[in-house]
């Protein structure tokens, strides 16, 4: 039984109010700067857009009818799909899915490496791995550009090797974007895994190898299953940035380089964006992000039940 403090009220009672006392500013800053921001985006989606930009307070559907359907350039022409809009979702989606990959068959061997060395070298390597990143994310970009632009230091490198005999064309491609998502990410999937690797039992492999195991069945039998709540938090870590990223395709690539962070960051500049239209945007790009979360936490949740 629950011990009873002064006035009649269970310890564990005052534990929950005081924590709960506790938890509230950080409930007031989820709300301020996390609830407040999605509320308002949400509104503003179903609202009319002003000629001059800005929003005009009256209540339409005309954002999301122009993101799915094309009505031609008066609106007088019977609805099809708006492709457009579709290919650039689905040119984010595989990018960052490309970039999440690139990132996890780099980052999962650099943070086994990191995590098996001993602990104070351990503490060099993160340093190592981290500190690029303190830099501004904008100046890194542009340091990737200058990097591997026709007349930068990875053209002249190649061509005085004589790997090459002509600059490769790496800016406003898919690949300068790739590069740019995969480099601004990669501490997102290192550090998650490095946390869960250095948790890891290693007599679980000792005594897999003792059974016979081969390295590559103790890796996808022992290893991979213990580390997976590492792997999949470093994967959402990047897939979900990488998906509303505008930096890298903005200034690594081009038009056929268009994601969905660019499209809605433009509708948002200057005065002729139409903001409903962005927030629209924005909107579906957040509610596709939170039913594949969801689904992978309801899987998580019957798996634990199972």
């Amino acid at each position: 039984m629950a011990a009873m403090a002064p006035g009649g009220a269970s310890s564990s009672e005052i534990y929950k109010g005081n924590a709960s006392r506790l938890l509230l500013p950080t409930w007031v800053v989820i709300g301020v700067f996390l609830l407040v921001p999605v509320a308002l985006m949400a509104t503003y989606s179903f609202l009319t857009k002003e000629f001059r930009g800005g929003v005009i307070w009256e209540f339409s559907l005309a954002a999301y009818d122009q993101f799915f359907l094309d009505r031609g350039l008066f609106g007088d022409e019977p609805p099809r799909i708006e492709w457009t809009y579709i290919t650039i979702f689905w040119r984010s989606i595989w990018q960052a899915g490309l970039a999440t990959l690139l990132c996890l068959l780099i980052g999962f061997p650099t943070a086994w490496f990191i995590a098996t060395r001993e602990a104070r070298m351990r503490t060099v390597w993160l340093l190592i791995v981290t500190v690029p990143y303190w830099v501004n994310l904008l100046i890194r970009t542009v340091s990737m550009k200058f990097l591997i632009r026709d007349e930068g230091p990875l053209n002249a490198v190649l061509l005085w090797s004589g790997l090459i005999d002509q600059p490769l064309g790496l800016i406003n491609t898919n690949l300068a974007v790739q590069l740019g998502l995969f480099y601004s990410y990669l501490p997102f999937m290192v550090l998650p895994i490095y946390a869960a690797v250095e948790r890891y039992d290693f007599a679980l492999s000792e005594a897999a190898a003792d059974l016979y195991a081969g390295r590559w069945t103790t890796l996808w039998l022992v290893i991979l299953p213990v580390v997976r709540p590492g792997l999949i938090a470093g994967c959402i870590l990047v897939f979900v940035p990488s998906l509303g990223a505008f930096l890298a395709p903005d200034l690594l690539g081009g038009a056929k380089s268009f994601m969905i962070g660019s499209l809605i960051e433009e509708q948002f500049k200057g005065a002729a964006g139409n903001w409903p239209f962005g927030a629209a945007a924005a909107m579906i790009l957040m509610s596709i992000v939170m039913v594949v979360l969801l689904v992978y936490a309801r899987s998580q949740t019957r798996e634990a039940k199972a």
